[in-house]
């Protein structure tokens, strides 16, 4: 009974991370990169100065009031300032809606208040803000394929922990040159080694769109339609003592002091943004929040003042329920915003392992059923070529398009049109090329070519960087400039990664219907997990 149950585990297993892997791998890449998201923002705009500079938060209020009051116009619907603090905000930036044009922003100055201006890129955000919007799909699509792939993931998981008799003997067990075996032995590590973050971030992933899965939750409190939805979110996330404009002109009070009076009731901790709602109307607020970043709780503690006397109206502490604490804690894990460089370090390092998990289990598919076909002398069916191609342009086409998002920010023309989309186009139009490329070359040949492709891409950023920029090694390493240096010398890791790679499954691309991983094991029999 006990083996049967392991059994259908084992199939409920293979097929969970099968069906959605290669939507698992683009999550899990793209959400990497989510934790070095503001670096990777710094290192696309090299025109800007390096952040970290000491600012005083009242004279920066006024230098941002100043440049609002200028720019805004009179009928923006609301103003927000963001302070330089911590890694997340690395510049004074202020941001407004108008009606027209929607929400602009611009980066400041800290010490005198004049813009900073760079490229227009897509950056760091945009990658990390793939992993769940899947950027060209309609938001309720891509919230659907999102949350059912890591129902997926999760169920996986699970299954996988079911399977595994020997998890903890895993953890100290590779045997290189196996084959089959070998593959197995690579997922069981990525897969154990990392357990405890994938159950974290899949359970918070989940937590995290909780309201899109489960709306009849919402409905059976506060009616349902997109209006009592809103009802909800305002009731839920909405600071205190907010109301609608009034309409009737009124001169707003300086904001600088506002801000010495959320720094006296706060006792000096930082003030990450400020916010006015209706600026310059009888019934203006101003919405003070702390640093979210500051611990693991994914909340602020909320000062709501009248922006026409200044007088404070209310108060949001940052842990008001228990039940929105659980969800802000889950979420504050699941970004990380509070991590230090070891911890963010150590996040980076789960997320990529995570991705090794994925792509060793979708080769391990392909391994084993190509060796039962071999053994029964049946020629390779269309689901597995076709499983075979889909990897290869996945678990290495993504990683290239992904370089040539880098190479576009440095070699597209700083004038182009919506040249930040252009970065992104470029990224799927590359990906789309390797799709191709992997449908035309034998499976083991196209493994081997963008693995070499790879590792080109990753090992010449550095050089396009140094003769397009001046941030490059020889100038960011001795101004300790740890941004522009630790990117540049980042990318020749990640090519030592796909050479060694390219130089594995070079010998088996030559050889006449060699495929990857399909060395002979040396003790064939029973597999455990995914091999069964």
């Amino acid at each position: 009974m006990k083996d049967h149950f392991r059994r259908s585990m084992a199939w409920l297993h293979t097929w969970a991370g099968l069906l959605l892997g290669w939507v698992l791998y683009f999550m899990f890449i793209t959400g990497t990169a989510g934790y070095v998201d503001t670096e990777i923002d710094r290192w696309m705009v090299p025109e800007l100065p390096r952040a970290g500079a000491a600012f005083d938060p009242l004279a920066a209020t006024r230098l941002a009031q100043a440049s609002l009051a200028e720019n805004a116009g009179a009928d923006a619907g609301s103003w927000w300032i963001d302070y330089p603090v911590g890694r997340d905000k690395p510049y004074l930036q202020i941001w407004w809606e108008s009606k027209e044009d929607g929400w602009r922003d611009r980066r400041l100055d800290g010490a005198s208040g004049e813009p900073l201006v760079g490229r227009d890129t897509a950056g760091g955000q945009t990658l990390y803000r793939m992993h769940w919007k899947l950027h060209y799909l309609p938001k309720v699509a891509s919230d659907w394929i999102v949350g059912v792939a890591t129902l997926f993931m999760f169920v996986a998981l699970v299954t996988g922990v079911i399977v595994h008799k020997k998890i903890f003997a895993d953890f100290f067990t590779f045997r290189p040159g196996k084959g089959q075996r070998s593959w197995l032995d690579a997922h069981n590590v990525a897969s154990v080694v990392t357990l405890p973050f994938q159950l974290m971030i899949t359970w918070s992933g989940l937590i995290f769109m909780m309201f899109i899965y489960m709306p009849l939750v919402i409905a059976a409190w506060y009616g349902p339609g997109e209006e009592g939805r809103q009802l909800f979110l305002d009731d839920v996330f909405e600071p205190p003592a907010l109301i609608d404009a009034r309409g009737e002109p009124a001169p707003l009070v300086a904001l600088d002091a506002v801000v010495a009076a959320a720094q006296r009731r706060w006792g000096g901790a930082p003030i990450a943004s400020l916010e006015v709602r209706h600026p310059n109307d009888a019934h203006a607020r101003i919405v003070v929040r702390g640093d979210s970043a500051a611990g693991p709780l994914r909340a602020a503690d909320v000062l709501v003042f009248d922006g026409v006397s200044g007088a404070l109206l209310g108060e949001q502490p940052a842990l008001h329920s228990p039940a929105k604490g659980f969800r802000d804690l889950m979420l504050g894990l699941h970004e990380g915003p509070f991590a230090g460089p070891l911890l963010r370090a150590l996040y980076v390092l789960s997320g990529l392992l995570g991705a090794a998990m994925i792509a060793t289990g979708l080769v391990l598919w392909v391994v084993k059923r190509r060796k039962q076909q071999e053994k029964a002398r049946q020629a390779p069916h269309f689901g597995l070529r076709l499983v075979e191609r889909l990897n290869v342009a996945t678990v290495i086409g993504l990683p290239v398009a992904i370089a040539a998002y880098f190479w576009s920010n440095r070699l597209l023309p700083l004038d182009l049109a919506d040249r930040a989309e252009w970065e992104v186009h470029t990224l799927f139009l590359v990906w789309l090329a390797l799709f191709v490329h992997a449908s035309l070359r034998p499976a083991a040949c196209a493994w081997a070519e963008q693995s070499r492709l790879a590792a080109a891409a990753f090992a010449l950023l550095p050089v396009v960087n140094a003769l397009t920029t001046e941030r490059h090694l020889g100038a960011s390493l001795p101004a300790g400039d740890w941004v522009f240096a630790g990117f540049d010398l980042a990318m020749p890791a990640f090519a030592l990664v796909f050479l060694a790679i390219a130089r594995r499954l070079g010998p088996r691309a030559r050889s006449a219907g060699a495929e990857p991983g399909t060395m002979p094991s040396a003790a064939p029999g029973k597999q455990a997990g995914l091999a069964e």
